[in-house]
């Protein structure tokens, strides 16, 4: 039985749509990766919504931000492993402008220990995903914000040639895991089934993002 995993950040840890011949099942483990992996053991495919290796110059996430246009503020630049290892927000800021680099935002430095955790742990199993481009390849155009009722009701629509009654899913996920995070995962396993059966595409050379 083929056994794929779509993985999101949640609260506290991770939010993981475990699929196969049986259904989705969800599944939330810590915050370290280690942990996620030992978790998802059973899975051939593993694509997950976090950066998997460093910047600055990372193609995937300017060919990204190119393919969702409008949508490209969900798309966040990765700097480099000194930025990210700095004690503070305005040390990064401060280490990416003397070593020539843009300045690190907020919303990058706050999954900075993601990154981190993720690019020195992920196994062979492991693809980076960006669960926007699969929504986009999912439903042919981007879709409005996640943290909308109309972009949640896209969201569910695109899934649901692929795993059906998405409300369902959604009702049985775990309470940890808000809704965009649930919908972020079940993207992702579509990801990572098609990574799986050899169909899935990548953006950039060296780091790429699957979908």
């Amino acid at each position: 039985m083929r056994i794929v995993a779509g993985v999101d950040g949640c609260p506290r840890g991770w939010v993981a749509a475990v699929w196969s011949d049986a259904g989705v099942e969800w599944r939330v483990t810590p915050l370290a990766f280690t942990s996620l992996l030992d978790a998802l053991r059973d899975a051939e495919a593993l694509a997950i919504d976090v950066p998997i290796g460093y910047g600055p110059d990372r193609a995937c996430d300017l060919l990204a931000k190119k393919k969702l246009g409008t949508a490209h503020n969900s798309v966040f630049l990765v700097p480099s492993k000194p930025v990210l290892h700095a004690a503070s927000h305005a040390e990064a800021c401060e280490v990416a402008h003397a070593a020539g680099e843009k300045g690190i935002s907020v919303q990058t430095w706050n999954i900075g220990a993601r990154i981190i955790d993720a690019t020195e742990h992920a196994d062979a199993r492991c693809v980076e995903a960006h669960p926007e481009v699969s929504f986009l390849a999912l439903a042919g155009r981007p879709l409005p914000t996640k943290h909308s009722a109309p972009g949640l009701a896209a969201r569910m629509v695109a899934l649901a040639p692929v795993f059906g009654d998405v409300a369902a899913l959604l009702a049985t996920a775990p309470s940890r895991a808000r809704a965009d995070d649930a919908l972020d995962a079940l993207a992702c396993a579509w990801t990572a089934r098609r990574v799986l059966d050899g169909e899935a595409e990548h953006l950039g050379g060296g780091p790429t993002i699957a979908y």
